[in-house]
């Protein structure tokens, strides 16, 4: 069982299915919300996700059909869910045990910030191709 959890405890999570790849994500949204340089996020199928602590749950569309979730009290970033989709886009740093998940590439690197360098040999991206 993959689980997860914010920063106080109050929201949890369970995932019953897979964990797809690990995508770094150097989106200006994402630095912004994470306060960090970029975002390690992986898709999770609706339907294997089992969240508790939904009244701790605070959300913000940061664009245009894209939610992200939050807890409330402790400000750990969750997961977003953009319209339409049968998957939402889990924040990998609020996990608590191995997602059993590989890195897959870089996207966003456009919007990179200027004070970090990225040093590996996965794929970059410009956009979210």
């Amino acid at each position: 069982m993959i689980s997860g959890s914010c920063l106080c405890g109050k929201v949890k999570y369970e995932i019953t299915g897979e964990v797809g790849d690990i995508v770094h994500c150097h989106c200006k949204t994402c630095r912004k919300a994470h306060g960090a340089a970029f975002s390690s996020v992986a898709a999770v199928k609706d339907c294997d996700f089992n969240l508790s602590g939904q009244a701790s749950l605070s959300s913000y569309e940061s664009s245009p059909g894209k939610v992200r979730h939050f807890c409330s009290c402790c400000g750990t970033q969750v997961y977003a869910k953009r319209e339409g989709t049968e998957h939402l886009i889990l924040r990998l740093g609020s996990l608590d045990t191995d997602p059993m998940s590989r890195e897959a590439n870089h996207i966003w690197v456009s919007q990179k910030a200027s004070w970090y360098s990225i040093i590996n040999d996965l794929p970059e991206y410009q956009e979210f191709e």
